[in-house]
């Protein structure tokens, strides 16, 4: 039976892959993209859906209620899936206020909403509201700590975690206080075609073809957990397919990496790009590369941020053994299919910068 999906976030960096993934994977499936259109949010991530009699995109913001509910309403949306989000930590330090307003007021927005469509009027209507959250809620590991499971205490150190955490515990209390069918996952660092430059891969990524420093936190051991985004779409799939209503699942890569080893791996796969691609010199002549250098010696070190978290490390045994999850690609195959990705849409990035 098809489904009516709202994918919140859409034109996002995930939202957008998410989208993407469902109309490949569920032609006959209606998909609605729901998103604002903050900065971060890129209608041309979903250029290629138009057209498709099955998508339709809403410019509105989460935080509108009688908009959202107007739109379950209209398409008869029986699944939401939740990636809206402020997602930055470095803009959480220097304005919370947006953080708390999207993530926290926003997502209550969405739950209301949904409880009236879904559970208004006498009539239970079958339904599920996947949240997509973040391991960043779980705080910092220590080196040789396990990886963040589901029973993981909170301890969220940025405003940016804390305001994730508090959405997290809305949408339970929605399933506990008012029966509302939910699912929620924790995901470690995604990376992947359509990723705003802002983060560290696709910042590295359009700085070297610019020619321009590769800022570097601190030493650049802060390690993270990489996971290629079309391997979390598969995931979220899995927990909306086969998922137990009012479960967690964590997410994640088993891929960690500290920071510096990444900028590294970045560079030395752009030198390999350029050193058998002639033409890469001609498009992107400010690339070491192009003149017989190496990316690596674009490197600068920068202060450490305020409440930067030294390592996140997901334990994803729990959507892996009872959902059948495994990610498929590796960190090098998967950042691989990254760098040719910003090789090839430049259209998509340039005007961002």
């Amino acid at each position: 039976m098809s489904k009516s999906l709202l994918v919140t976030g859409a034109a996002g960096f995930i939202g957008a892959n998410f989208v993407h993934y469902w109309a490949r994977a569920y032609p006959e499936d209606k998909v609605v993209a729901y998103d604002a259109l903050t900065y971060a949010g890129n209608l041309a991530s979903l250029d290629a859906l138009q057209g498709n009699p099955n998508f339709s995109f809403v410019h509105a913001d989460i935080c509108d209620y009688d908009q959202v509910l107007h739109t379950l309403r209209e398409h008869c949306v029986d699944t939401v899936v939740h990636f809206a989000a402020e997602s930055h930590v470095d803009r959480s330090i220097t304005g919370p206020d947006a953080f708390i307003e999207t993530n926290v007021v926003g997502t209550h927005s969405l739950l209301k909403a949904a409880r009236e469509a879904w559970l208004g009027g006498g009539a239970v209507v079958p339904h599920r509201f996947h949240h997509v959250s973040t391991d960043e809620v779980y705080g910092s590991l220590s080196a040789d700590a396990p990886g963040f499971h589901e029973q993981q205490k909170y301890e969220p150190n940025s405003p940016y975690s804390a305001s994730k955490a508090a959405s997290d515990h809305l949408v339970r209390a929605y399933l506990h206080t008012y029966g509302l069918q939910v699912t929620t996952s924790n995901c470690s660092n995604n990376y992947g075609p359509y990723h705003f430059p802002e983060k560290l891969i696709p910042l590295c990524i359009t700085n070297i073809l610019r020619g321009l420093s590769l800022p570097v936190y601190g030493d650049g051991s802060n390690i993270r957990d990489w996971l290629y985004v079309e391997d979390h779409c598969r995931g979220i799939d899995r927990v909306l397919q086969r998922g137990e209503v009012g479960e967690t699942y964590n997410i994640g890569g088993n891929n960690e990496w500290n920071n510096l080893d990444i900028v590294h791996l970045l560079c030395d796969q752009m030198d390999a790009r350029f050193a058998v691609d002639p033409t890469l010199a001609e498009r992107f002549p400010a690339v070491p590369g192009a003149n017989g250098g190496s990316a690596r010696d674009l490197i600068v070190f920068v202060e450490d941020r305020a409440g930067h978290d030294w390592r996140y490390a997901i334990d994803a045994g729990k959507i892996m053994g009872e959902l059948g999850y495994t990610p498929r690609e590796s960190f090098e195959t998967g950042l691989q299919r990254t760098l040719d990705w910003f090789l090839s849409n430049q259209q998509w990035w340039q005007p961002l910068l």
